[in-house]
C-alpha cells in the first residue's frame, strides 16, 4: 500500500509539472505570435477588404432555439457588419417561444421559395422566409432534432457562399469582425480551410442598436472568473496550437469554414454534443487522408462577444456538456492516435487532449485521494505537501495573470483601471476554489456520458436585451 502511494504521488507530481510547463511554453508562443499578428495588422490593415472585389462572399449561419430575448439584437448586429458581400441565414430550430415572431416583427419576413438541396442530413425544413427590409436575411424554419449541429446543417444546405461563418444567436460581433477573420483566407486562399475567432465575455458590457457600445467587466464574480478563463483558453491555448497547425477546436460561437470542405465531410454530425471539436477533428482526418496541404488558422483580435452563464447551476451544466462533447469526439477519433498518416494531430494534438483535457479531472480526484492517504500514512511529509500546493497554485496563477497582461498590453479592451485590477484579482481565485468546482462539473459530465445521458442541456441565459442601453 505504501509503495503504491509513493508511485501514485510521484506520477501526480510529474503530471502537474508537465501540465504547467506545457502552459508556459504555450504562453511564450502566444506572446510571440500575438506580437507578429499586431505587426501584420499595422502593415496590412483589414479595412481595405471592405471595398475590394477580391473578398469572397460569406454566409453567416445562426442557429436559434428559443432565443426570443436575443434574436433581434443579434441579427441586427450581423446585418450591420462591414463586409462587401454578405448573406445571413437564421435557422429557427423548432423554437417553442417567440423567436420566429420576433424575427417577423423586426425584419418583416415573407414566405419564399428557394433552391434547397439537402447535401448534408438534417431534420425537415418547414418554411423559408426572406426579409422585406433587408433581402440579405433568410430565415429557415425547421423541426428541431435536439442539437445545434442539426440546425447548422440546415443552414449549410441553404448557403450560397464559398465560406460560411457560424455565429451563436446570443453573440455580438464587432463591426469589422468578418474583415479580420477573412484576412488569413485572403493571405493564403488555397491552404486556409477554416479560421477560428476569439470569443470574449459580453456580460456587463453595453449594447446599443445592435452594436457593442462599451466594454465593461461583469458585476458577478462567477462571470469575471469566466473572463479570465476565456482569455487563457483563447489568447494562450488556441493561439499556440494554431501556430503549429494543430488546432482541434474552433469555437461554435464564432468560426469561419470553407463551405465545400464542410460539406465533403458530411457537415456537422447531428448527434455530436461538442459539435465544434468534432467537426474540426473530422476535417483534419479528411484532409490528412487525402494528403492535402492545408492550414487551420486563429485570429486573436477581440471580435466576438458572447453571453456566458451567470449562475453556478447553468455554468455547471454547460461545463458538463463540454466534457461530454470532448469525450464523444475523442472516442470516435481514437483510431487516429499514434498513426503516421495523421501526423502531428495523431501524435501530439489528440494525445494532449486525452491526457490533459479529458483525464485531467479524473487524475485530480485521484490525486486528492492518494495525497490524503499518503499524509495519513506518513508517507508524504507535510512540508513537501505544502510546498507542492504553493508551487502548483502560484505557477497556474502566473499563467492566468500572463493571459490578462497579454490582453492589456496588446488589445486593451478593458480601459477602466478598476476593471483591470478586478480581473487580475480574480486570477488568484481561479485555481482555488473555482478549479475544484470545475473538476466536479467535468466529472459529472463523464459520468453522464457513460450513463448514456447525451442531452444538450443548454444553460439558462438572460438574453442580450438585459445588457442593452435603453
Amino acid at each position: 500500500m505504501i509503495h503504491f502511494l509513493e508511485i501514485a504521488n510521484r506520477i501526480l507530481f510529474h503530471y502537474y509539472l508537465a501540465c504547467n510547463l506545457a502552459y508556459l511554453v504555450m504562453l511564450i508562443i502566444a506572446l510571440k505570435t500575438s506580437a507578429e499578428h499586431q505587426h501584420g495588422l499595422r502593415s496590412s490593415p483589414a479595412g481595405w477588404l471592405k471595398d475590394t472585389p477580391l473578398a469572397p462572399p460569406v454566409t453567416i449561419l445562426t442557429p436559434a432555439h428559443n432565443e426570443e430575448k436575443s434574436i433581434r439584437v443579434s441579427v441586427r448586429n450581423m446585418l450591420d457588419l462591414d463586409y462587401p458581400e454578405l448573406e445571413v441565414i437564421v435557422i429557427n430550430d423548432g423554437s417553442t417561444d417567440g423567436t420566429l415572431r420576433e424575427l417577423r416583427e423586426e425584419f418583416q419576413l415573407r414566405p419564399v421559395r428557394v433552391v434547397y438541396v439537402p447535401q448534408v442530413p438534417c431534420a425537415r425544413v418547414r418554411e423559408f422566409y426572406r426579409s422585406r427590409v433587408d433581402p440579405r436575411l433568410l430565415v429557415v424554419d425547421k423541426n428541431s432534432a435536439g442539437s445545434k449541429a442539426d440546425a447548422v446543417n440546415a443552414g449549410l444546405n441553404a448557403a450560397t457562399s464559398p465560406y460560411v461563418c457560424v455565429v451563436d444567436a446570443d453573440s455580438v460581433l464587432e463591426r469589422d469582425a468578418l474583415l479580420r477573420i477573412m484576412l488569413p483566407v485572403l493571405t493564403d486562399p488555397k491552404r486556409v480551410v477554416c479560421v477560428g475567432g476569439i470569443v470574449r465575455v459580453l456580460n456587463g458590457s453595453e449594447i446599443e442598436a445592435g452594436r457593442l457600445r462599451r466594454v465593461r467587466l461583469p458585476r458577478k464574480g462567477i462571470e469575471v472568473i469566466q473572463v479570465v478563463e476565456y482569455l487563457r483558453a483563447f489568447l494562450i491555448g488556441r493561439e499556440a496550437w494554431a501556430r503549429a497547425n494543430m488546432m482541434t477546436i474552433i469555437s461554435g460561437a464564432f468560426g469561419l469554414f470553407r463551405t465545400d470542405i464542410v460539406r465533403s465531410v458530411g457537415g456537422y454530425r447531428a448527434a455530436a454534443i461538442g459539435e465544434d471539436f468534432d467537426l474540426v477533428v473530422r476535417m483534419h482526418r479528411h484532409l490528412l487522408e487525402k494528403k492535402a496541404d492545408y492550414d487551420i488558422q486563429f485570429v486573436p483580435d477581440p471580435v466576438c462577444w458572447t453571453e456566458v452563464p451567470s449562475d453556478l447551476h447553468s455554468l455547471g451544466r454547460q461545463r458538463a456538456r463540454w466534457q461530454k462533447g470532448l469525450l464523444d469526439a475523442l472516442w470516435r477519433s481514437r483510431d487516429m492516435l499514434f498513426r503516421r498518416r495523421y501526423g502531428r494531430i495523431g501524435w501530439f494534438a489528440l494525445p494532449y487532449a486525452w491526457l490533459f483535457e479529458f483525464l485531467s479531472p479524473v487524475i485530480e480526484l485521484g490525486g486528492f485521494v492518494t495525497i490524503g492517504l499518503a499524509l495519513w500514512a506518513g508517507v508524504l511529509s507535510r512540508e513537501f505537501f505544502l510546498q507542492f500546493l504553493v508551487f502548483g497554485y502560484a505557477f497556474a496563477t502566473v499563467i492566468s495573470i500572463g493571459a490578462v497582461l497579454q490582453e492589456e498590453l496588446t488589445y486593451k479592451r478593458y480601459n477602466d483601471w478598476q476593471d483591470v485590477v478586478r480581473l487580475l484579482s480574480y486570477c488568484f481565485l481561479e485555481h482555488f476554489p473555482y478549479r475544484q468546482m470545475h473538476m466536479f462539473w467535468r466529472l459529472r459530465g463523464i459520468l453522464q456520458y457513460f450513463r448514456g445521458d447525451l442531452a444538450w442541456n443548454a444553460p439558462k441565459r438572460q438574453g442580450l436585451r438585459t445588457t442593452a442601453v435603453p
